[in-house]
């Protein structure tokens, strides 16, 4: 009986090695992986962060890296952020010519939808994108720029143009059309780019003296 246990035991000690090898190694493959596919994912991100960026604001306005230029905001109720988000900061000969901003509109018809809000010195919309929603399928997912031109209305409107009781949709009054039937999702649009509009006034002084990355102090 006891040569029976000892067995056993071996037995279980060379499973439980034979584990442990088997384990380092898949460690050591997924290490591996990770270390050389890692730069080409960020690369990757980056390149796709920066074609949204480039769509909502026009390049003819900055001469800086922009993607270098991003400042990181705290959670704000004009932004509809939860968490930090970021800003990126444009500029043309040194001097701040505009922004991007992160936004969410958090009540759109299936939840949050975040956006990119391109905005230039004088407080006018340059672009802005649809980066993540969950709106229904053929209904409220036109405000996709890879399903239709809709989200494109916003450019050129500031808090004045048009005056603010007319930041809303045209069925409630305003000036900005949506499809009948799918209001829901418009109107969280139309409401969270005004407030990131609100935003921009009310920090502008701040972002406009922000310092340039690398300036000497």
């Amino acid at each position: 009986m006891n040569s029976q246990i000892r067995a056993a035991l071996r037995n279980a000690l060379r499973t439980g090695l034979i584990l442990l090898v088997f384990s380092l190694i898949g460690t050591a493959i997924l290490a591996f992986t990770h270390d050389r596919t890692e730069p080409t994912i960020a690369r990757s991100q980056q390149a796709e962060k920066f074609a949204l960026i480039s769509q909502v604001l026009p390049a003819a306005l900055y001469d800086n890296d922009l993607l270098a230029s991003q400042q990181s905001a705290p959670p704000d109720v004009l932004l509809g952020t939860r968490k930090p988000s970021a800003i990126w900061i444009a500029r043309r000969g040194g001097a701040v010519s505009g922004v991007v901003l992160e936004a969410v509109a958090p009540d759109g018809y299936s939840g949050d939808i975040a956006l990119l809000v391109g905005i230039d010195i004088d407080g006018n919309v340059t672009g802005v994108r649809v980066t993540a929603h969950r709106e229904t399928p053929g209904l409220g997912d036109y405000i996709d720029r890879a399903k239709s031109a809709w989200i494109d209305q916003f450019a050129g409107k500031s808090l004045t143009a048009p005056p603010p009781k007319h930041w809303k949709v045209a069925k409630d009054g305003g000036v900005f059309d949506a499809r009948a039937g799918a209001t829901i999702t418009p109107r969280a649009v139309v409401k969270a780019v005004k407030s990131a509009l609100d935003y921009f006034a009310r920090h502008r002084a701040a972002l406009v003296a922000t310092p340039e990355p690398g300036a000497q102090p």
